[in-house]
């Protein structure tokens, strides 16, 4: 195990420690805070019945759907919008105050549009996740290197080729920054929708367990929430690694 990876396991330690030692002096009720090996045999529990994998599931392919199709639609309008000329003037007011608009603030609306289903659940990981990949991708497309455009209109580029070969290599970094903001984006917003309406995810689980006075289990959700997060995105940025190797923005 490398150094950095145990300096970073130092801290979550000293945290169970003092976590263990508060329950254990009885500073919080059994209500309020299990102890670590409350949570532990919830897990086990959870693990064992399958119950944890099968909401584990359920959210994972709502996210990596609801993310792929937020893909879809940022990219290539953020492409688009960074070489057009006319998007400051017309739009980006317009997507300055949808931006800011936090997606579970329509929660309501988009129950009463789309029902309950997974309709609703996608809708509010695209609205999560759509403008940090649309603005990364905008920003890295709009603020290319004018130089790099000046020998391409020298060589006789046309737009289609400039976008092609200057711009979206130059904005790559952006880009792929935005994707990892998008995915974090994503699994926050989706834990969020199955909290207010779901009968399957992590969230739901989570939702499960406060109704019925399991604070072990919620905290086994928490911990999930988390890791899983955490792993998603170290995969994210591996995959990255190896598919461009020459990018130092995400060799950490």
């Amino acid at each position: 195990m490398s150094k950095k990876v145990l300096q970073g396991l130092l801290l979550p330690l000293l945290v169970l420690l003092a976590w263990q030692w508060v329950t254990a002096k009885g500073v919080f009720s059994a209500y309020l805070l299990p102890s670590p090996l409350q949570v532990w045999e919830a897990l086990g529990d959870l693990w064992a019945s399958g119950l944890l994998l099968r909401h584990l599931a359920v959210s994972l392919q709502r996210v990596f759907l609801g993310f792929t199709i937020s893909c879809c639609l940022a990219v290539p309008m953020g492409i688009f919008c960074g070489q057009s000329k006319g998007f400051d003037a017309y739009c980006w007011l317009l997507l300055e105050f949808l931006r800011h608009v936090p997606p579970l603030a329509a929660v309501p609306l988009i129950i009463l549009w789309a029902g309950i289903g997974e309709a609703s659940k996608l809708t509010i990981i695209v609205l999560a996740s759509f403008f940090p990949l649309f603005l990364n991708t905008y920003s890295g497309i709009h603020n290319c290197d004018k130089r790099l455009l000046e020998v391409g209109q020298t060589l006789g580029f046309t737009l289609r080729e400039q976008i092609l070969r200057i711009r979206i290599p130059g904005a790559l970094t952006s880009i792929v920054v935005g994707m990892q903001l998008a995915l974090g984006y994503s699994w926050r917003a989706l834990i969020g929708a199955e909290l207010i309406a779901a009968s399957a995810g992590i969230g739901y689980l989570i939702l499960d367990a406060e109704e019925m006075s399991r604070p072990d289990v919620v905290i086994v959700g928490m911990l999930a929430i988390g890791i899983i997060g955490t792993a998603i995105d170290y995969i994210f940025l591996l995959f990255m690694r190896k598919i461009f190797p020459w990018q130092q923005a995400w060799q950490k």
